[in-house]
């Protein structure tokens, strides 16, 4: 029977009757924070609510023609001066905007100008870094081939094929060595 009832009631368009929620008042920022977490956590399938940023408030554009100038002198009547106030008033707040506006974009233009130094320094540092380790690089070749070379003119005079396999062994093992070893960049002691 009560089965019949909820079919009834989704028939007719009505959802089910969910269970009253007790009223929960937050009285600190960061209980509302875990009150809204919850409210989202309690269904995760549903997407969750987020806000468009808001617009960047503007002034309104200066009329461009004026038809009654105003003032706060004599003679004018007595609501032309909140007219008047009004008037100045925003105009000020234009200036202001204008004002900050360009305060802004002077620190993103020199933000960026920075910015492309910093690039160009440490472009220089790393090609500079580069060029020394080929350098060191094309010393070690140079070392190796001299080594090879005055190894082959003494074998040449030796020339027993026992003795130039282990060379070769002991040429590899070399090359192997000074491949690992790495010149210190600095020494440790007061040496």
């Amino acid at each position: 029977m009560a089965a019949d009832t909820q079919k009834n009631n989704n028939k007719a368009g009505k959802p089910a009757k969910k269970e009253p929620q007790p009223l929960i008042i937050a009285k600190t920022p960061a209980e509302e924070q875990r009150l809204k977490l919850e409210k989202l956590m309690r269904n995760p399938d549903k997407p969750a609510p987020i806000p468009d940023r808001p617009k960047e408030w503007n002034p309104r554009a200066p009329p461009e023609f004026v038809r009654d100038v105003m003032g706060s002198s004599a003679g004018a009547g007595s609501g032309e001066f909140h007219v008047y106030r009004h008037l100045r008033r925003r105009e000020y707040q234009r200036q202001d905007f204008l004002d900050k506006m360009s305060e802004v974009q002077s620190k993103n233009d020199t933000y960026q100008e920075k910015l492309e130094k910093n690039k160009l320094a440490s472009d220089e540092k790393t090609a500079k870094k580069r060029k020394k380790r080929e350098k060191l690089k094309q010393k070690k070749l140079a070392a190796k081939k001299a080594k090879q070379e005055a190894k082959g003119q003494n074998e040449d005079g030796d020339s027993n094929e026992k003795s130039s396999d282990s060379s070769d062994k002991e040429g590899e093992e070399d090359r192997e060595a000074e491949d690992d070893a790495e010149v210190p960049s600095f020494i440790m002691g007061n040496k």
